[in-house]
């Protein structure tokens, strides 16, 4: 049973201080005023463990990849070779540092307490002041001629009955040897104001995530989801602005591809709740963000006994916004229209608490590193469904990229 120890540190984070960690995760979740860093390994588990009361005993963070759904759907993308450790790095961390409000605290092993917190003194000294890169010369994958000419092959399968709804996405990469994914984090945080923000590393591989979509959340029995389709920019002008978010309300082909998104997690969460649990809360709503307006739905139902919260995740991974519908014939597609593997863009970074809480996003709005080669990625997506124009999709991709590409440095 760990210790918790009150901290009474509210400054920011140091965040070059985990540059000696191999392994660490932190998550964002602001419409809960919390937010959870869990450093270093004391084990790596295949899966999360549930006691007979559905909660973990201790602290379990887990940072999941798109191609999970090769073991979740057996036979349709992968071989039966195929396990999650393959897709699932899961793990039980040393230290877990969490926020709630303005208080902080440390989860510390017994007989660790010392150490910890003279670990987490560290944690929380001024942060150095760092240089911004240079603009970073973004290659984009996918010309835009080719982007066209997918999209209308995907608008064929769509009228011919195939599909109703299909995220596509297309990636730019660059190459910066010296990118430092610390520095880089602490301004996508304070530029963003993500409310599902993440900070990833395993060993090489970094994910810097400005999410503002949440996949799922637990609370005791309950699960909730908040699957996110339709986007606007925002306007300097306050009056141009508001009419922006408006405009997304009223937006037919938004709503239509939100509603679908929606349905797609009823059906999910179906699977693994209790009879007449599952409700929508709220439709189409438009939450305004830093660099866009977002239009949200949420839909919450009870888990029935006997399932867990990994049961929920398993139902409904990869997450509804991420793929299309019917889900399974969309993600076939998208693996033709892409024709690479999305691996950590459109998983998931999350944890299960102790306490019965957990909560997991989706990758977007992120930047995938490898420090290794100092490649850096950016994948970007919309939906595609029977009323959208493919220049418009085209032009909300690189509307979201800037958005990134803004938050971590002047470019």
């Amino acid at each position: 049973m760990r210790r918790t120890i009150p901290l009474p540190y509210t400054g920011p984070v140091d965040w070059a201080f985990l540059r000696s960690q191999d392994r660490f995760l932190y998550r964002r979740i602001a419409d809960r005023d919390r937010a959870v860093l869990a450093v270093g390994m004391l084990e790596e588990v295949p899966a999360p463990e549930f006691g007979s009361d559905g909660r973990v005993d201790d602290w379990v963070f887990g940072a999941l990849r798109y191609e999970w759904r090769n073991v979740l759907e057996p036979g349709v993308f992968g071989d039966a070779s195929d396990a999650d450790a393959d897709y699932c790095a899961w793990f039980i961390p040393r230290y877990v540092v969490e926020w709630t409000g303005s208080n902080v605290c440390l989860h510390a092993l017994p007989g660790e307490e010392q150490d910890a917190s003279e670990w987490a003194r560290s944690l929380f000294r001024p942060a150095q002041a760092s240089r911004e890169p240079g603009p970073l010369d973004w290659v984009e994958q996918c010309s835009h001629e080719d982007y066209v000419t997918n999209v209308r092959r995907l608008l064929a399968h769509i009228h011919r009955g195939d599909i109703y709804e299909l995220n596509y996405c297309t990636t730019r990469s660059a190459t910066h040897y010296g990118f430092d994914p610390f520095a880089a984090f602490g301004r996508m945080l304070r530029r963003s104001a993500a409310p599902f923000a993440g900070f990833y590393r395993d060993h090489n591989d970094f994910v810097l995530c400005a999410s503002p979509e949440r996949f799922l959340a637990f609370d005791g029995d309950r699960v909730m989801g908040q699957p996110m389709k339709g986007t606007r920019p925002r306007s300097k002008d306050r009056h141009e602005d508001a009419r922006l978010a408006l405009e997304l309300t009223a937006d037919i082909k938004e709503r239509s591809e939100n509603i679908m998104a929606l349905d797609v997690m009823r059906h999910d969460l179906s699977r693994i709740a209790a009879s007449r649990s599952v409700h929508v809360d709220h439709l189409c709503a438009v939450v305004s963000l830093p660099q866009v307006h977002q239009m949200i739905s949420t839909v919450s139902a009870r888990m029935r006994v006997g399932s867990t919260p990994l049961d929920a995740i398993r139902a409904a991974f990869p997450m509804a916004s991420m793929t299309g519908a019917p889900k399974v014939r969309a993600m076939q597609l998208i693996q033709e229209a892409e024709g690479v593997a999305r691996g950590r863009f459109s998983g998931s970074l999350g944890f299960f608490a102790p306490d019965g809480t957990g909560d997991f996003n989706v990758v977007i709005r992120s930047v995938l590193h490898d420090a290794a080669s100092g490649r850096l990625s950016i994948t970007t997506g919309s939906a595609i469904t029977a009323l959208c124009d493919p220049e418009r999709e085209w032009a909300e991709c690189r509307l979201k990229a800037r958005s990134v590409i803004d938050a971590i440095c002047n470019a």
